[in-house]
């Protein structure tokens, strides 16, 4: 059976399972199963969409967001990249069974990945116009033939200039999907998944007009409607997506992570510096960044990075390379800082790696740290007057990320109907393998909603896989790196 995989980047349960006037989505919801979705935590695009994949958490992965140490050092970060996750996905797993599959737009699929039939680069692309963003390389070519200059995100959609980010996130979707329809049609395929990062666009562009409670809501804005425009257009480009299908294909439209309103900031490295954990050999005289701080760090026990999530490292004897905590005392003082930065912002929540993922692989944060539930982002600068503000660091934004997304699965072939609770990112692959008839992977970590799938691992840890197919291995090259670099610097990420 083949299986087509929608992607919705930052789909909102309540704007995609509750709109009565999304036609075509009430008539999957009717035809199967839906739900709100448990992500991943952090619940942000890098890594969630190759959680899903992979049904591997971020842990098991190794990569915790857009930007991961490297090593112990202080300024080595790396950016993720296709060949940061080499964990066997769902199209490897069926690529094994002979099986051909079509990606388009699964982040992070920069390069492109090189699967057993098509993969189209996804919004980490720097360049469309000048970098080879698909596999194999000719598809580019049709791409250009079919829509012209085809468009991977919208750059510089955190701007005031509200009309023209509206126009170019629409205007973008249109060829995006374009292109699907076009690949639906015209490719050999078994498995088919595509993501519109356009929803998440508009989310952070928008939610301030959309929702009453926004601390900055405008009610009478001519943006008021925005948001739930693009749903209907959504909406209105499934319906003729799922015209193209035959009776019966899987069809899973999904989302990472869910969307909320974003209250504000709160200035994770000014808290540190205030508490005397960051110590500066020089405190700015205007708001710096991080990376531009004149840090001591012999005299330095904790530092974070700055983002929708924080994350929060401790400077450990024999570990780092100017290590100030004793290793006897590491869990002590851990256990004091998460209590700490839990009374920061009322609602924070702070987690250990090593009690939310089954491994933890590479460098990960020593703690994570979702501050207001994710109702206010990490603010990473330092030379702020006060610890919590409203604007944002990186640009305009009016939306964080949320911790439920939603789901809606129709297979002809499996009793699967009405709403389920409970249902996890890492339970979609396994459901998909197990409905098209072809083998769970062991190394994948979720159930099958199928009904024949269990836990993998009930030991609680997970090894690497068997490998992500044959998209390179290793570390991205200096220059990529830079272009990477210069991508996330430009979306405001860092």
């Amino acid at each position: 059976m083949k299986i087509l995989v929608i992607g919705l980047d930052c789909a909102a349960p309540e704007l995609l399972l509750g709109d009565e006037r999304l036609v075509n989505l009430r008539r999957l919801m009717a035809a199967g199963a839906y739900g709100r979705l448990e992500s991943v935590v952090p619940p942000i695009t890098v890594p969630a969409w190759m959680c899903l994949a992979t049904s591997q958490d971020p842990g098991s992965l190794g990569v915790y967001g857009f930007r991961n140490r490297l090593d112990r050092s202080y300024a080595k970060l790396g950016f993720a990249s296709s060949r940061s996750i080499q964990e066997l996905a769902i199209w490897d797993q069926l690529a094994r069974e002979g099986k051909r599959s079509v990606i388009i737009g699964v982040p992070p699929s920069f390069p492109p990945r090189k699967v057993h039939g098509i993969c189209v680069g996804c919004f980490l692309t720097p360049d469309p116009r000048t970098d080879a963003y698909t596999w194999p390389a000719g598809i580019k070519d049709e791409i250009a033939a079919l829509v012209g200059e085809y468009e991977v995100d919208v750059k510089g959609y955190r701007t005031d200039r509200k009309a023209w980010l509206r126009d170019s996130i629409f205007r973008m979707s249109r060829k995006n999907f374009a292109v699907v329809r076009h690949y639906l049609t015209h490719a050999e395929w078994d498995f088919f998944q595509f993501v519109d990062i356009g929803l998440d666009r508009v989310h952070h562009g928008f939610w301030r007009y959309h929702d009453p409670l926004h601390v900055r809501h405008e009610p009478d804005s001519e943006f008021s409607g925005v948001i739930r425009d693009y749903y209907l257009h959504l909406d209105e480009e499934i319906g003729r997506i799922l015209e193209l299908l035959d009776a019966e294909t899987i069809v899973l439209v999904t989302s990472d992570h869910g969307a909320r309103r974003l209250d504000g900031g709160f200035c994770v490295n000014e808290w540190l510096v205030r508490e005397k954990l960051l110590a500066l050999t020089e405190y700015p005289k205007t708001v710096t960044p991080f990376a531009e701080l004149a840090v001591d760090w012999g005299k330095t026990r904790v530092w974070s990075e700055g983002g929708y999530y924080a994350r929060v490292f401790l400077n450990v004897k024999g570990r780092e390379p100017e290590g100030v905590i004793a290793a006897a005392d590491y869990e002590s003082f851990r256990d004091d800082l998460k209590a700490r930065l839990e009374a920061t912002v009322p609602g924070t929540l702070v987690f250990k790696p090593e009690e939310i993922y089954r491994a933890v692989r590479n460098v990960a944060p020593d703690l994570i740290v979702h501050f207001g539930g994710l109702a206010f982002r990490s603010i990473g600068g330092v030379g702020y007057a006060a610890l919590t503000i409203q604007e944002n660091d990186t640009g305009p934004d009016d939306c964080n990320h949320a911790q439920f997304g939603a789901f809606i699965l129709a297979a002809p072939n499996a009793a699967l109907h009405g709403e389920l609770t409970g249902v996890r990112l890492l339970d979609l692959a396994p459901t998909l393998l197990e409905l098209a008839g072809s083998a769970v992977a062991s190394s994948m970590q979720g159930r099958s909603l199928a009904g024949g799938g269990t836990e993998r691992r009930k030991d609680g840890k997970t090894e690497s896989g068997s490998g992500g197919g044959d998209s390179g291995e290793g570390a991205l090259t200096p220059e990529g790196e830079r272009i990477i670099r210069e991508r996330l610097s430009g979306l405001g990420y860092i």
